[in-house]
């Protein structure tokens, strides 16, 4: 499969979860830090688990709206939300694995018609083509 790429998104981490990462343009800026129930110190800071959370969630809900514009699918309600829960831990071959839980709100849309945005939705997601297979994920529309 080849992808023809529009955009290509720039960064760089210095010192691991405990160090700093940047984008080249600079606009984002943040100190990393690794949470106490993975042996850090939880100082103040971001990990790489919340930043995977705040792009799916982001990503999921550009899909959403794809799908509604391109599908003839029901409008995206300016309402909508969606939550990403990132849990890592140990796999059971070894090394370290993601779940993820998307809690998608759709206001004013029944469940059929959210449940099959939200189905169309996934397929067309690039975060969710790269895990299907590799990370157990849940989608719940709520």
């Amino acid at each position: 499969m080849s992808v023809n790429v529009l955009y290509t998104a720039h960064a760089t981490a210095t010192g691991g979860r405990d160090g700093r990462s940047r984008t080249d343009d600079g606009t984002i800026d943040i100190v990393m830090s690794t949470p106490k129930e993975l042996g850090g110190a939880g100082k103040a800071g971001n990990n790489p688990e919340q930043l995977f959370a705040t792009g799916y969630a982001a990503c999921f809900t550009g899909a959403m709206k794809y799908v509604a514009a391109t599908q003839g699918g029901p409008k995206v309600p300016d309402t909508a939300t969606v939550t990403a829960h990132v849990g890592i831990g140990p796999r059971s071959d070894g090394g370290f694995g993601l779940a993820v839980t998307l809690d998608i709100s759709l206001p004013g849309l029944s469940a059929d018609e959210a449940r099959t945005l939200v189905d169309k939705a996934d397929l067309v997601c690039p975060y969710s083509h790269a895990t299907r297979g590799n990370i157990d994920v849940t989608l719940n529309v709520v």
